[in-house]
């Protein structure tokens, strides 16, 4: 499937902190580059324009073939073949500007500084959405049909093949608005959220930080948050916060702004509660994230409390400043892993549970379709983008050599995975709720994780690899939690009006405190670190699937370590379903159920026994 990129379509960036070209002398090897050629061959080709053109006349002539009739059809039985070529037909042009839309995502995030990029992105996205309007009454008239038409006509084999898709978007129902609005409202997204999604990008991508002497960008910054000397460790916090607090103004604008605008959109939609968006986008009940959040938050003393005291105690203290919260643990030699070494480890682990996922993982490195160096300008972070089905997806990545890069590349080839498997469903099946997109990553990284922990004998490297998993999990579980809890403040309060930088910082420093607990001192400077987490920005209330993934595989993992033969052919078989199913029907041939209270506890429990085992190690 993978073709070698022409070499004058291969975009060169300059030597930078931690390029490519430093990276290799840091002793990772040479990393990969995506190969974006099995989209386009370039942001100037002419299939771009074509596949625009192309997506521009399909969706006019669907729009004169179908839009008034839908009802019609569903009334007349002759009817239902209609239906069900209408939403081929649909499936079809989402595929196709989806291809182009996703080219010009990963374009953008391979280097958000470059202006032809943004431009091309820019451009992009506005004509997406002015050619996506000819489909937009498409679900709009296909959620007015009755009932018991719809339910009449999915007898068709042909439609009772796209249920799921027919199901979840009649759940919008309930939220739909006018014609008219829902046009109004998708062609502003452009020049109203989407455009302060760019600015923000942007701004993070654009901003230096001055680390004695040195000016980095923000994901090398960031990483010296882990390094082994305190210096560094309190040098890199103090120059984010300095930079941060710089460009609070911005921040502060963004975050009030999307607030308002997602305000605006729920009053209009009827939506309840702040979150009711995301969880019906989940396809999660709000109850169910109630418990899971509920459960957390009570296990905060008994998980990252009793953690960070314990860990403070290593450090012969009573308290870590917050800049040493994933600081290495003292005395245990932290060394640089190559790029060859973490693609065998969690090729490996994936292997030993199931030889179809290391093949599927395997293709990721072989096709080259991971992105793996720091580079200026690059996108920071890390994701894995599903494209579309009729293509493959691709890994993002901004490796540095840490053991936490290792966990990385596992979650986000999880996701790959997970994507692939999904990918026949369709391009309106495969889609994932983020509730469960997060179980094929997280599950990646505790097979990795117990891998290596299966091999390791030595006490302290032992020790080291437990407190990073303990770590990685109360990154995942406990603080998504409380950048939850974060969010719920700040869009209650928005309702009655502006929030100043300083009640932002008041907020973020209460549901800090609250999570990490007495051993973690918050230090001056801390309360701006909220104005760089994207998901506040792109992704309202995503945060709390994090904690949902976690605390599912948890319990999941629990099921495997107990399980007979079989658990990995069920467990490809719950990734392929995509998004065809509810988390219920997922969950159920593991004997998991999470409106039941007891789930969260299984998945949190799992945490607590990692702590008393570091525990046990300081007594031994």
């Amino acid at each position: 499937m993978q073709r070698t990129a022409p070499a004058a379509t291969r975009k060169k960036y300059p030597a930078g902190p931690k390029s490519s070209k430093a990276a290799k002398s840091a002793d990772l090897a040479t990393l990969p580059e995506w190969n974006l050629a099995d989209l386009y061959a370039a942001i100037d080709a002419p299939e771009i324009r074509r596949d625009l053109d192309r997506g521009e006349a399909d969706c006019l002539a669907f729009e004169k073939d179908y839009k008034g009739t839908l009802a019609g059809h569903a009334a007349a039985a002759s009817g239902w073949p209609a239906l069900a070529e209408a939403i081929r037909r649909y499936e079809a042009v989402q595929d196709l500007l989806g291809r182009v839309v996703s080219y010009a995502q990963l374009v953008y995030a391979g280097n958000t500084t470059d202006p032809q990029h943004a431009k091309f992105y820019g451009d992009v996205q506005e004509r997406i959405t002015a050619i996506s309007l000819h489909l937009l009454f498409f679900t709009l008239e296909l959620n007015r049909i009755d009932d018991a038409l719809i339910d009449k006509a999915m007898a068709d084999p042909v439609l009772a093949y796209y249920r799921p898709w027919i199901e979840d978007v009649r759940k919008e129902k309930p939220y739909q608005l006018e014609d008219r609005i829902e046009q109004l409202f998708h062609e502003k997204s452009v020049s109203g959220y989407a455009a302060w999604n760019r600015l923000f990008d942007e701004t993070i991508a654009a901003l230096r930080f001055d680390v004695q002497g040195k000016t980095l960008a923000i994901e090398p910054t960031l990483s010296l948050l882990q390094d082994r000397s305190e210096k560094v460790r309190k040098a890199a916090a103090q120059a984010l916060a300095k930079t941060f607090a710089g460009n609070l103004r911005l921040f502060t604008l963004v975050t009030n702004t999307l607030a308002k605008d997602k305000e605006i959109s729920d009053r209009w939609r009827g939506f309840a509660d702040v979150a009711d968006e995301r969880h019906l986008s989940n396809r999660v009940e709000r109850e169910v994230v109630e418990a899971l959040v509920s459960a957390v938050r009570a296990s905060y003393p008994r998980l990252s409390h009793r953690y960070y005291a314990l860990k403070a105690k290593w450090f012969g203290r009573k308290k870590l400043a917050s800049w040493d919260r994933n600081a290495p643990l003292p005395k245990v030699e932290m060394k640089t892993i190559r790029w060859s070494e973490a693609r065998d480890t969690v090729l490996s682990a994936y292997g030993a549970f199931s030889p179809r996922m290391a093949e599927i993982a395997k293709r990721f490195f072989d096709e080259r379709w991971i992105d793996a160096p720091v580079r200026p300008g690059k996108s920071p972070g890390a994701f894995a983008h599903p494209t579309v089905p009729s293509a493959h997806p691709y890994v993002l990545l901004n490796y540095q050599g840490k053991p936490r890069d290792v966990m990385t590349l596992a979650h986000e080839l999880g996701h790959g995975v997970h994507q692939v498997l999904a990918a026949p469903n369709g391009p309106l099946m495969a889609p994932t709720p983020l509730t469960l997109a997060e179980t094929a990553s997280v599950f990646g990284e505790m097979l990795t994780f117990q891998r290596l922990l299966a091999a390791t004998a030595d006490k302290k490297q032992r020790k080291a690899m437990l407190a990073a998993k303990v770590e990685d999990m109360i990154n995942t579980v406990v603080r998504q939690i409380a950048f939850y809890s974060f969010e719920r403040k700040v869009h209650t309060e928005r309702k009655n009006g502006e929030l100043t930088a300083e009640r932002l910082g008041r907020i973020w420093l209460e549901v800090q405190a609250e999570s990490l607990g007495p051993a973690i001192e918050i230090k001056p400077g801390y309360e701006v670190f909220w104005a760089y987490i994207p998901h506040f920005i792109h992704s309202p209330f995503y945060v709390y699937a994090y904690a949902f993934g976690d605390c599912l595989v948890n319990s999941l993992y629990a099921v495997y370590e107990n399980a007979e033969r079989g658990f990995a052919d069920r467990y490809l078989a719950m990734l392929a379903a995509g998004g065809t199913k509810h988390h219920s029907e997922l969950l159920r041939p593991f004997g998991l159920d999470a409106r039941n209270p007891d789930f969260w506890q299984t998945g949190l429990s799992l945490i607590g026994r990692m702590i008393d085992e570091l525990e046990a190690l300081d007594r031994a």
